[in-house]
């Protein structure tokens, strides 16, 4: 079994042990189609034929390269006990003479999710399912998670996780393929963390989530908002689209309350998203969170009306992170701390603290945790991920413009002699018009720029690189910081490169890829961890080092 069959086995087993009965007429009225009268019953549903259970109900829906109405004999040898699809689809399904009753809709999809959560009984109204939370934006969203979890945990909650890393329900542990998995798997989990008696839960809301309805059907007690940079404009076409699809999780439909962190006055995108949100759930269930400068509007109109909510003050260096006061317009005032480095993990944690809050707990009892536990020092795996101290060296999931000129910031020497050399390359088979401004960002705040591969895909992985390192060699000869700009491949030479140029004062940052563990190259899966990679070639590093005094 390959990696991705392997990951859709494991994230199918997490489902609950007592699943509802749904019968076909309800399946169709769910799905706004037409059904068979035929006394049949579902008891799951799933996307593809290879994760299929006796019983389900097989949403064959329409993909990039095929229909998934062409696997339906293996979904019916599988014990499949109907067919969810399109007229396209049920035209297939006849001309294969494929004898399942079939629920025919007009856009199968947008049922899929209200399918899952009827027949899981994913989100009861009696109280029982856990306080969940949404974390959407374009950086921030999975450290946000964890920290979230983390100050929960340290009020006794008993917490589960849906995000780009892994996927926990309990002890129970599986890596994630998607930041945010299809519906079917998304109520399955949730369901399954409401019997295993887990009391709150943090989910990543990607943009591929709310276009392609893999949250329909959930709605969260509290959804926060990062920020909004250049990303997955290849899936959205410009700012104002993806911005239109982040703003869907700030709805009524979606979350009872919302915390927007707007950055400083001029952050456009911040701004817009609190007015979206104070627009559609009304002023007083949203909160703002103003880090520099304020929320523009009159502060006596009442909490929550205009202005921001939450101001954020007092920040000093702790060790690599940070020491900050958020002090509510009311006067109410946290004191909070974080470990780890980089001006946007003060963000984060203070989005993470302000969730917690608004979902009802009290200020003093966070505050209590915040002091005793220090709940917002935990390991975010290839998340500005210290891996080393002389050099610095530290890997980081940056992949897109603002993200790595954050991440530079962040592991800036304190030392003035101190250099900053950076590895990085750029995915395939997205966003080429960031290629160059990254390249630019990385020779503009970098004093060696290491360009190599990320994931290729089925790019040619030369073409990239030679996409980004324009940017780079253009900055360098407009005047830019960077000394030094290298193309190197593959990944594991060029931060060997990095490390074998650095002295004990600098820092490397190894960015792109964070926790990824394989390198897709041609559709193929190469073992790749940057994280390894880098601490051998420390440990080589010193050895050498060691051996030549």
């Amino acid at each position: 079994m390959d990696a991705t069959a392997q990951q859709g086995h494991d994230a199918q087993t997490m489902r609950p042990a007592r699943p509802r009965t749904l019968s076909l007429a309800e399946t169709a009225r769910l799905a706004g189609g037409t059904a068979p009268s035929r006394a049949v019953e579902v008891t799951g549903i799933s996307l593809d034929s290879r994760e299929l259970r006796p019983g389900d109900l097989y949403a064959a829906l329409p993909g990039a390269r095929t229909h998934g109405a062409r696997f339906a004999a293996a979904a019916q040898r599988s014990g499949a006990a109907a067919v969810l699809t399109d007229a396209e689809g049920a035209a297939i399904l006849r001309d294969a003479g494929i004898g399942l009753p079939v629920v025919e809709a007009p856009d199968p999809r947008r049922s899929v999710g209200a399918i899952a959560a009827r027949v899981y009984g994913s989100r009861p109204e009696d109280g029982t399912a856990p306080a969940l939370f949404a974390v959407t934006g374009t950086n921030g969203k999975t450290t946000t998670t964890y920290f979230t979890n983390s100050v929960l945990r340290a009020l006794g909650r008993r917490t589960g996780l849906i995000g780009t890393i892994e996927i926990l329900a309990g002890d129970e542990s599986i890596p994630s393929r998607l930041t945010t998995p299809e519906a079917p798997h998304v109520h399955a989990l949730l369901a399954l963390m409401r019997e295993r008696g887990i009391t709150a839960a943090s989910m990543e809301v990607s943009s591929h989530a709310l276009q392609f309805h893999r949250v329909d059907g959930v709605r969260f007690d509290v959804a926060g908002f990062t920020n909004l940079t250049q990303d997955h404009l290849d899936l959205h076409g410009s700012m104002d689209e993806y911005f239109a699809v982040k703003a869907q999780l700030l709805t009524p439909e979606r979350t009872r309350r919302a915390v927007v962190v707007v950055q400083d006055e001029d952050d456009v995108w911040g701004l817009r998203m609190a007015e979206h949100a104070r627009e559609r759930l009304g002023p007083d269930l949203v909160d703002t969170i103003a880090l520099r400068g304020g929320v523009p509007g009159d502060r006596d109109a009442g909490p929550g009306r205009h202005g921001a909510d939450w101001t954020l003050t007092s920040l000093t260096r702790r060790g690599i992170g940070h020491s900050f006061a958020l002090r509510h317009r009311d006067g109410r005032t946290l004191r909070v701390s974080t470990g780890l480095p980089g001006d946007f993990n003060v963000a984060n944690a203070a989005l993470a603290v302000v969730m917690v809050v608004a979902s009802g707990v009290d200020v003093a009892d966070v505050q209590r945790v915040l002091d005793e536990a220090d709940p917002l020092t935990t390991d975010v795996p290839g998340r500005m991920q210290l891996i080393g101290t002389q050099p610095t060296a530290v890997v980081d999931f940056a992949h897109n413009p603002d993200a790595l000129r954050r991440a530079l910031a962040a592991v800036e020497p304190p030392d003035e002699e101190g250099r900053v050399i950076v590895v990085f390359g750029a995915t395939g088979e997205r966003d080429r018009s960031k290629r160059p401004v990254m390249g630019e960002i990385a020779a503009r705040h970098a004093d060696v720029v290491i360009i190599t591969d990320d994931d290729p895909h089925d790019e040619d992985a030369g073409a990239i690189r030679a996409e980004v390192a324009a940017g780079a060699f253009a900055a360098r000869d407009a005047g830019a910081r960077a000394q030094e700009v290298l193309v190197l491949e593959p990944r594991t030479v060029a931060i060997r490169a990095a490390v074998a140029m650095a002295g004990r004062t600098d820092s490397v940052l190894v960015a792109g890829r964070g926790h990824e563990t394989v390198q897709e190259i041609r559709g193929v899966d190469h073992p790749l961890d940057d994280r390894e990679e880098l601490r051998a070639a420390l440990a080589d590093g010193q050895q050498d080092r060691w051996e030549n005094r």
